[in-house]
């Protein structure tokens, strides 16, 4: 195999096809299976257990400030909650206009919005993106952003979001505007013949990218040249990349999850990740 910048190694636990992968306030991390459960995993003691289980299909995870978990559950058609101990209700099935349907992967602002790309029917472009207030409520924030919308992430001024559509393959930016709407959709980065899924800034502004399909770790950088990090098309182990979180105390452990594997992956970085936003939400 060919030398590349990332150094992948694989987590002892096996896991029910891990989409999901983040990271809570506290520097636990959680994951999600195909059968619904939810994973709570301590990078230290390299230890795991299910601390939840929603009977569904769990995509991307994110947490707020009290370490709740905001999972999309494919399965329910819903972003359910769980808490830290593991008590599961739901948070939001849309509203009385439109129901989910695929919800894939949730992104909360500095104020507690969470924006959830809902992906829609492959090759279809029927995909769009949800914002669920801090109170609950939910709206159809974009439609622009429609080809099977998947992974996402706050740009680090928080005045866009980062939205990956996997078909046709491309990363696209949605600007926030200062009344909270969705400003004009920008194509950022075409991908022919590939399937992108997850995205994540480093402190430096640089956004990595996962993809499905072939297995691959990009780094966009900031001069708009795309860095291979990593590839394996015999896919041993990285096995249809998903979701990408940064972890440990310094932020400089790359997590990715594998949904055809049964691991997490971990590598270590020189540059940390960019802090998520763990908003404190009304009980």
């Amino acid at each position: 195999m060919a030398e590349y910048e990332l150094e992948l190694r694989a987590l002892p636990h096996d896991m029910d096809h891990p989409e999901g992968v983040a990271v809570a306030p506290d520097g636990r991390v959680h994951a999600g299976g195909e059968a619904g459960q939810i994973y709570r995993v301590d990078l230290e003691a390299e230890s795991c257990e299910v601390i939840a289980d929603t009977g569904g299909f769990i995509t991307g995870l994110a947490h707020d400030s009290a370490g709740n978990i905001f999972a999309c559950d494919v399965g329910n058609q819903a972003v359910m909650r769980i808490s830290p101990d593991g008590a599961i209700d739901v948070y939001s099935r849309g509203n009385a206009d439109q129901g989910m349907r695929v919800p894939n992967y949730p992104a909360f602002d500095r104020v507690g919005n969470l924006y959830v790309s809902d992906s829609g029917s492959w090759a279809q472009r029927d995909g769009f993106i949800w914002r669920i207030g801090p109170g609950g409520e939910a709206e159809v924030w974009d439609r622009q952003a429609c080809g099977f919308t998947n992974g996402l992430c706050m740009t680090p001024d928080g005045q866009a979001l980062i939205v990956v559509e996997s078909s046709p393959p491309c990363i696209a930016r949605v600007p926030i505007c200062s009344d909270g709407s969705a400003g004009q959709r920008e194509k950022l980065l075409g991908l022919p013949r590939s399937v992108p899924d997850g995205v994540a800034f480093d402190r430096e502004g640089r956004l990595y990218i996962s993809v499905y399909t072939p297995s691959i770790i990009y780094r966009l950088e900031r001069d708009g040249s795309l860095t291979t990090l990593y590839e394996e098309w015999e896919r041993f182990l990285l096995d249809s990349a998903t979701n990408v979180a940064f972890a440990g105390p310094d932020l400089k452990t790359l997590l990715v999850a594998n949904l055809d594997g049964r691991k997490l992956l971990r590598a270590e970085v020189q540059v940390p990740g960019m802090p998520l936003n763990y908003p404190q939400l009304p009980d």
